[in-house]
């Protein structure tokens, strides 16, 4: 099936292209792209005026808790809410059940991603067994079946020989390490942020120096063993100043950052204890919101990423101290992005693109793909003024338990293809189907 898309707004920092074109797609590739490109007979012509045009977007860092905690998520629902949100890729976290920590537990994802055939599943394998970190787990297995990076998310390595160990097994097979950095020792009971937060709420306190440390640490484990590093969720200034300086001393560390960490603070927790701000690591001050939307600008942070931890409604709606951490995030980080950075001249298009497609796809050692002809057409259409609002009803995530319900926000995702399929169509998913 071929599609023309007329007069969209092609951001392509790739390519140093950023300029209202046509696009002609042809089967699972992209055909031509040209100021202007004739009809051929049974084109589907889709008008793109108004609209941006982007390589497929993707999200490095979600939950889809399939196998094992299917009542949340599946990969089904997980894969609807990305394309609902823009994403044509996502790179699974492997705390399942069980844990994602061998090969035929990889290739069990990816084959049920493409069952369901809606996006590119690209799923993480866990540094050790079980992620306990005591083991190393099959690093090379899963490599064989297509995991696409390691990290034990949920739990930081809190043994330091241990994760030197992981890092020199997985620098043998050109894959990231992605560290979720956090002493337990000391965030050990941690509810909120530690400060004003934890003395205004009454609650046990998560210091920041619980995430610095263990970065501080990874990045000196990066430079002895030359494993490419990736830090996860960071959410503290001094965190970013610390990949600033890795980063200037030339070494191969990455950094992500969630919208709830850019735009929310330990300030939006009130008393009515909304345990959808609830978060691993906690929402963090006002002052460290604005370091880490910097770092965004200037490139310091590399990724935008959801860290969708969908939980049942049980698990959220009940006291703060019993309540789960996480939030939802696939449906809304794109119009997020949008609304505070974009409009806001804090971001162009290109570092939008760059932040949400192109580096997460180099990091994860993916193909790059780029919007020119003989490349795979998975793409991204979005309307950047359409208004949405947040409901628990706009979701096609099996759960609901975002941060942002009631945000009025800018930004909707239109349409997108996989493969040269239209998966998503006016918005609306298009039922998937066996790639």
């Amino acid at each position: 099936m071929a599609f023309l898309l007329k007069g969209a707004r092609v951001v392509d920092p790739q390519l140093n292209l950023d300029a209202v074109m046509d696009v002609r797609i042809d089967g699972e590739t992209i055909d031509e792209v040209a100021a202007t490109v004739k009809p051929q007979v049974g084109d589907i012509v889709i008008d793109a005026k108004g609209k941006v045009l982007t390589p497929g977007l993707v999200d490095m860092h979600v939950h889809f808790r399939d196998p094992g905690f299917e009542y949340k998520e599946t990969i089904e629902t997980g894969s609807r809410a990305a394309v609902h949100g823009g994403f044509t890729d996502v790179a699974t976290m492997p705390n399942t059940n069980p844990v994602t920590d061998n090969g035929a537990a990889v290739r069990f994802q990816i084959d049920r991603g493409n069952e369901v055939g809606l996006i590119h599943v690209r799923p993480m394998g866990a540094l050790t067994k079980g992620s306990k970190g005591q083991e190393l787990a099959e690093i090379g297995n899963m490599v064989d079946e297509g995991a696409s990076a390691f990290s034990d998310d949920g739990h930081g390595v809190q043994s330091a020989g241990m994760m030197r160990t992981v890092m020199e097994y997985v620098s043998q097979f050109d894959r990231v390490v992605a560290a979720h950095c956090e002493i337990e020792s000391i965030s050990a009971g941690g509810l909120v942020n530690e400060g004003r937060a934890s003395t205004r709420l009454g609650m046990f306190g998560w210091p920041a120096l619980g995430e610095e440390l263990e970065i501080s640490r990874d990045i000196d484990l990066c430079r002895l063993t030359g494993c490419p590093l990736h830090i996860c969720h960071i959410s503290t200034g001094r965190g970013v100043e610390l990949v600033r300086a890795a980063k200037k001393e030339g070494l191969p560390v990455t950094a992500e950052v969630c919208p709830h960490h850019l735009f929310l603070s330990e300030d939006d927790i009130t008393d009515a204890y909304n345990t959808n701000l609830k978060m691993n690591p906690p929402l963090r001050t006002a002052e460290d919101t604005l370091a880490l939307q910097t770092a965004v600008a200037d490139g310091t942070v590399d990724c935008i990423v959801t860290d969708h931890a969908p939980h049942a409604a049980h698990e959220k709606d009940c006291e703060w101290e019993i309540s789960y951490f996480g939030c939802i995030g696939l449906e809304t980080s794109l119009p997020l992005m949008i609304t505070n950075m974009v409009r806001t001249n804090k971001l162009s298009y290109t570092g939008l693109v760059r932040a949400m497609a192109v580096n997460p796809r180099r990091i994860l050692r993916l193909e790059p793909i780029k919007i020119a002809a003989g490349y795979k057409a998975d793409l991204t259409l979005f309307d950047p003024n359409k208004k949405v609002q947040i409901t628990p009803e706009y979701f096609e995530s099996k759960s609901k338990n975002s941060a942002f319900i009631g945000s009025e926000l800018y930004g909707v995702a239109t349409d997108v293809f996989v493969d040269g399929k239209r998966v998503l169509a006016n918005e609306v998913v298009v039922p998937g189907e066996e790639k």
